[in-house]
């Protein structure tokens, strides 16, 4: 499925670290039974909003019919 630096789109809301679903971020690690990958989210000018040890069903790939989409992060 994912492998790292992949970009990975988040498939639910993670409230507690501001995260919504759809929010893009980037695979830094996958465990080796690829069940769980730490996924990296950042800002426009690159600031790391948070890492996360999500688990396969929490993030998926993003389909060709989708656009992007810019937000504000929340304080």
């Amino acid at each position: 499925m994912f492998k790292e630096l992949d970009t990975a789109v988040l498939a639910r809301n993670l409230p507690a670290h501001r995260l919504v679903e759809g929010d893009i971020g980037a695979i830094v690690y996958r465990s080796p039974d690829g069940r769980a990958f730490d996924v990296e989210f950042v800002t426009a000018d690159g600031r790391t909003v948070t890492v996360e040890r999500l688990a396969a069903s929490d993030v998926r790939t993003m389909r060709n019919d989708e656009i992007l989409h810019a937000r504000r992060i929340t304080t």
